[in-house]
C-alpha cells in the first residue's frame, strides 16, 4: 500500500513517481484487482471542502497524484512536502514510456467531440509500441454521472475507434483514461470501474487536450516555475472564474497552518 498524506482532509499520495509505477505493475498483475487514480489538484480540493461527497470518492482512490503546483507547495507549508509533484498529463505520458518494456493496454474516453481519438493518433506517432483505443458510443450507456455535458464523450459512430495496431476490439484494458473534467471523471469511474471490462481507470481533466494538440502547453520552463496556470489563463480568460478557487484554496491552507500552530502552543 501506498503512503498518504492529508492535506485539506484529502489524502495524497506522497510516494515518488517510480514508487507509484511499481504499485499500478504490481496490481495490474494481480487477477481479480481493480483500482483507480485521481490527481488533486487545488480547484478539486476546494470543491472536496464544500462536497463531502466527492472528497469520500478522492479519499476511496487507490493513488491520488499530487498533480497542482499549488498542491506541491502548500504540502511543505504545512510541514509534510510530498516526495515529488506528479502532474498527471505528464505520468500518462510516462505510463506509454514504460510500457515499452512493460506491455499494458490502455483506453481513452472523453475530451470533446473527436480528441480522443486524435489522442490516441498522437500518442501512437510518438511511441509506436503503446497498445491503445478510444472507447467512444459503446460505453455511452455506462455514462452515470448526472447532468452530463452532451460533449463530454465520443460520438463518432463513422469512424473505426480501433486505431492501434497492437490492440483489438476484444482485448481487456488494463487502464482506462477518463477526461470528463472534475467532478464528473472521479464520479464516473467509482461509479463504474466494476462494471467495465478494465483494470483500473484515472481521471486525467484536461490532458487529452494537451496531447492531441488542441489546446497549447505552457513551455517547460514556464512549467517548472509553476506557472502553467497563468499561461493557460492568458490564452484563456474566460478560466478566471475557475482561477478564483485558488484564491479559496490559499484562505483554506492558511486556516489550516493557523490552526496547526495554535495546538502546538
Amino acid at each position: 500500500m501506498l503512503n498518504k498524506t492529508k492535506l485539506l482532509g484529502v489524502g495524497i499520495t506522497n510516494e515518488t513517481e517510480e514508487k507509484v509505477s511499481e504499485y499500478i505493475w504490481d496490481n495490474l498483475n494481480k487477477k481479480g484487482k481493480k483500482f483507480f487514480i485521481v490527481t488533486p489538484n487545488p480547484e478539486m480540493l476546494v470543491h472536496a471542502h464544500k462536497h463531502p461527497e466527492f472528497k469520500a470518492i478522492l479519499n476511496k482512490a487507490d493513488i491520488a497524484l499530487p498533480d497542482g503546483v499549488g498542491v506541491f507547495v502548500a504540502s511543505g507549508l504545512l510541514g509534510h512536502r510530498f516526495h515529488e509533484r506528479i502532474p498527471g498529463v505528464d505520468y500518462l505520458e510516462e505510463l506509454c514510456r514504460q510500457s515499452r518494456n512493460k506491455p499494458m493496454s490502455m483506453g481513452f474516453l472523453g475530451g470533446g467531440q473527436g480528441v480522443a481519438k486524435r489522442t490516441v493518433e498522437c500518442l501512437i506517432q510518438k511511441y509506436p509500441w503503446i497498445k491503445a483505443r478510444w472507447v467512444g458510443e459503446e460505453w455511452e450507456n455506462s455514462l452515470s454521472v448526472s447532468k452530463r455535458n452532451k460533449h463530454d464523450t465520443e460520438r463518432s459512430s463513422s469512424d473505426v475507434p480501433w486505431v492501434s495496431p497492437y490492440i483489438s476490439e476484444n482485448d481487456p484494458i488494463d487502464i482506462l483514461f477518463v477526461a470528463f473534467g472534475f467532478p464528473k471523471q472521479e464520479e464516473w469511474i467509482y461509479r463504474n470501474l466494476d462494471k467495465l471490462p478494465i483494470r483500473s481507470a484515472m481521471g486525467v481533466g484536461g490532458a487529452f487536450d494537451y496531447i492531441s494538440g488542441n489546446v497549447v502547453r505552457a513551455p517547460y520552463l514556464i512549467r517548472a516555475m509553476g506557472f502553467e496556470w497563468l499561461f493557460r489563463l492568458l490564452r484563456q480568460p474566460w478560466r478566471i472564474k475557475r482561477q478564483l478557487a485558488l484564491l479559496e484554496f490559499i484562505l483554506l491552507v492558511v486556516r489550516e497552518l493557523i490552526n496547526k500552530r495554535k495546538k502546538k502552543q
